[in-house]
């Protein structure tokens, strides 16, 4: 039957366009068309007749006579809220008194019985309800019964001899829809009894709490279950069969009691605030086996989803315990209220980081740092002919689209950064502003990075380099910043800090491939310097063997100019060799054998005399012979 969703969406959908008036408008058109279609309208111009009531063999037969009573049970709680409502508009700073505060406990009156006329009807065993449905009927009993004390007691006598006792009522019927919501939130998963508890229950809860004497550091779950109506053994068991642990009292050991903030430790002066960051702790435990367990981006980014709902319930807590002490009239200078600051910038720092670190996850496991393309993938059915599928590399618009969906992760990150420097007390600690000046710097270079690739894809070498030096530039920023204190928590999930070799890594990347670019770019440069020669016929006629050492070629390459043809005698510039001929026949003084040493005078002697015995004696007239 979903009777609690039933109720929330008539509720969502009259919210969204108007307020309790129009509801209960839309609820009255909706009633009157149910009792037409049921037969349960008086006829026109006929006499009134005493309504029967619904029976739970009619419920069986038709699900509608149990909308019709739950509608009716809205519209008498919306017309109390409405004359609520158009009070607070009118006389803000008046209690509700005289007969429209009794108006208002007798419309939540009548939702009351109506609720009640719900459960009797579903309990008998001939309506076909499950026991789910009969179990949230009676919540929604408890709930307006709840809201009915509350109106009770909230504007009554406010003296200092007022009896704190006279809230029990209020809090055993809110502590019993809190208790079963709560159970079937555990069972069923569903967002729509969180809601619930979020939206009245738990702060009905905690102001009724508050005005019975309870201290706040005791929370709404252990308060409920305090006050949880026990002596009701089939409510019992079926809260006990939704949840085994819904009435187990929780260990106060395990609660947190203080937080620490960089140099500040703060305590924990709500419960609830405890209670949410224990919760974290176990999600970030739970996170750290599904990192290790887990392989693909998107599951490691999915386990991050229990984490990130604990630290939003923790900041949500300390909001409404801020809040609470602001309505109270607290000075900012008291003790709880600098301990309620000190844990909300905490708990919200600590959310946006560990948005950030699924950021991170998403990305890559380097932040992005290396861009690999996909591994090409074969069709699984075969060819119709038999062959083997050739892989093809990835298309170019699919490369560009993921750049695009990590630039957009980086925007994300970054704007996160930002946001932290929004919170309250964040802007006066200098140093960790500049840390935080650093972790942005690092993860803008990454989205220069990113952006580069794109454009070097493009073939724009120009645009790749320019954002390959601002990327350098800001890596060295962050190298350069201040680090951040290593952090207390136990948990090895990636979240907003940077190290010191992450940032070093991505410095000397960027230089390498700043290097890269610049190279491209000039020899884009000398190509197209050559083009513009070519195109006005400036290019050197040498033919191309003897132009191989220019590059790029000036122009296009003349095939009939490959070489000189037919070739031509030209003296070729070579280094000159010196031949001394006559150092081989003549004698000069001093001259020295092979070995180096000097021949001696008298062996000199003894050849000549040698040479000149040898010679034959002129005959004749100057020497010829007659």
């Amino acid at each position: 039957m979903d009777i609690t969703k039933f109720i929330v969406e008539y509720r969502e959908q009259a919210f969204l366009t108007g307020s309790y008036n129009a509801y209960r408008t839309q609820l009255a058109r909706r009633v009157r068309t149910l009792r037409k279609k049921l037969g349960r309208a008086t006829p026109k111009n006929a006499k009134y007749t005493g309504k029967t009531p619904v029976t739970a063999e009619e419920v069986a037969k038709n699900v509608e006579f149990l909308h019709l009573l739950i509608l009716e049970a809205e519209r008498a709680w919306a017309h109390a809220m409405d004359m609520k409502e158009s009070h607070a508009e009118d006389n803000a700073d008046k209690n509700i008194t005289g007969s429209r505060r009794q108006h208002i406990i007798s419309r939540l009156h009548k939702a009351v019985k109506h609720a009640e006329d719900i459960v009797a009807l579903l309990s008998g065993g001939l309506s076909g309800a499950s026991p789910t449905d009969i179990i949230e009927a009676k919540a929604y009993a408890y709930a307006l019964a709840g809201a009915e004390e509350f109106e009770k007691q909230a504007e009554g006598v406010k003296s200092a001899n007022a009896s704190p006792q006279r809230w029990v009522s209020c809090m055993t019927n809110y502590s019993a829809a809190r208790v079963i919501y709560s159970a079937l939130l555990k069972s069923t998963q569903k967002e729509l009894f969180k809601e619930i508890l979020s939206g009245t229950t738990d702060p009905s809860l905690r102001y009724a709490a508050y005005q019975h004497r309870i201290p706040r550091t005791v929370g709404v779950p252990a308060v409920s279950k305090k006050f949880f109506p026990k002596d009701d053994a089939e409510l019992l068991a079926a809260v006990e069969k939704l949840d085994s642990s819904a009435l187990k009292d929780d260990d106060s050991s395990s609660l947190r009691s203080t937080i620490t903030w960089r140099t500040r430790t703060a305590k924990i002066v709500d419960a609830a605030i405890g209670q949410a960051l224990v919760s974290v702790e176990a999600a970030s435990t739970e996170l750290d086996k599904a990192l290790s367990s887990s392989t693909a981006q998107k599951d490691k980014g999915a386990a991050y989803d229990d984490v990130l709902i604990a630290s939003q319930d923790a900041a949500d807590a300390t909001r409404r315990a801020i809040e609470e002490l602001e309505k109270e009239g607290v000075d900012e200078g008291d003790a709880r209220m600098q301990d309620l600051r000190v844990t909300s910038l905490a708990v919200n720092y600590d959310l946006i980081a560990w948005r950030i670190g699924r950021n991170r996850i998403l990305i890559g496991s380097d932040d992005g740092l290396t861009f690999s393309p996909n591994a090409p993938k074969k069709p699984r059915q075969p060819r119709k002919d038999g062959k083997e599928w050739t892989e093809r590399e990835e298309p170019m618009g699919r490369t560009l689209a993921r750049l695009r969906e990590r630039v957009a992760l980086y925007d994300a990150i970054l704007q996160s950064i930002d946001s932290v420097k929004d919170l309250r007390g964040a802007v006066r600690d200098a140093g960790f502003v500049a840390e935080l000046d650093g972790q942005r710097a690092y993860f803008q270079a990454l989205k220069c990075l990113n952006l580069s690739h794109s454009h070097a894809f493009l073939s724009a070498p120009k645009q790749a380099l320019a954002l390959c030096n601002r990327a350098s530039t800001l890596s060295a920023q962050a190298v350069t910043a201040p680090r951040p204190a290593a952090p207390s928590a136990s948990s090895k999930a990636p979240k907003l800090t940077v190290s010191e070799q992450q940032a070093q890594t991505l410095k000397q990347k960027l230089e390498n491939l700043t290097s890269h670019y610049r190279g491209l770019v000039s020899l884009s440069q000398l190509s197209a310097n050559s083009g513009t020669a070519a195109k006005a016929h400036l290019t050197n006629t040498a033919p191309v063997v003897e132009r191989l050492n220019e590059y790029p070629p000036s122009g296009a390459v003349d095939l009939k100019n490959l070489v000189t043809w037919p070739p031509k005698l030209k003296p070729v510039p070579v280094k000159p060799l010196f031949f001394d001929v006559a150092w081989n026949y003549i004698e000069y003084p001093g001259r020295t054998t092979t070995h180096g040493i000097q021949e001696p005078e008298s062996e000199k002697a003894k050849v000549e005399e040698k040479a000149e015995e040898q010679k034959p004696a002129k005959k004749g007239w100057f020497g010829f012979g007659r």
